[in-house]
């Protein structure tokens, strides 16, 4: 059951995150808002946007290993307890998710084109943290692992957060440096990259 509802749960916040919302940002502005991978092949950059397609790709695996039982659930974690606060937050990173690519407005991208310039959100839960969404989608791929405690779900999780990290440390924070100058040193200074007040100061 955890393994069949952990599968659903991936396939909504890939319709939800990925298509729905791609689908609302092409209706406003004339482009789906997808980027591509950035940086020649075998760069940090590449990584990067690799690592969001091998992270994807190994979350979605898990269940689907789970369900036909060539993986099996870390004993001590598959509590029912600790399924139903996965399932927690993974419904609270998907609707996380929205809310803050909502508030990105028609700035909204996935990967970053070097050639354009977007308005800088720093308003609402921008004001909080630079990353919201990647930060609920840690919540989102937390929650899943909680769900489906096996090792295939485990690697996906820690494939996605070095994947963040370099993404926003080696991609969009030198963009936006180099694209919004001293706005954006200033909003670095106050603002934490992935949790309030952590993470603040300059690229």
């Amino acid at each position: 059951m955890a393994a069949w509802l952990a599968s659903v749960l991936y396939l909504l916040f890939g319709a939800l995150g990925f298509g729905w919302r791609s689908w609302r940002q092409h209706r406003a502005t004339g482009s789906t808002g997808f980027r591509g991978i950035s940086g020649r092949p075998g760069s940090l950059e590449w990584f990067a946007g690799g690592g969001f397609i091998a992270a994807i790709a190994v979350g979605l695996a898990a269940p689907v290993l789970q369900l036909v039982d060539v993986v099996a659930p870390i004993p001590w974690l598959s509590s029912a307890q600790i399924q139903a606060a996965g399932t927690v937050l993974a419904l609270a990173g998907i609707a996380a998710t929205l809310y803050a690519q909502n508030q990105m407005g028609e700035s909204w991208r996935i990967g970053v084109d070097a050639t354009e310039t977007t308005t800088l959100v720093h308003t609402g839960v921008f004001g909080i943290v630079r990353n919201p969404i990647f930060t609920a989608m840690l919540v989102f791929a937390a929650g899943v692992t909680l769900l489906i405690p096996n090792v295939v779900a485990i690697a996906g999780f820690v494939v996605l957060l070095v994947t963040i990290e370099l993404q926003v440390r080696v991609v969009e924070e030198p963009y936006l440096a180099r694209v919004h100058g001293p706005g954006y040193q200033s909003y670095l200074a106050t603002t934490g990259r992935f949790v309030p007040g952590i993470g603040r100061g300059s690229v």
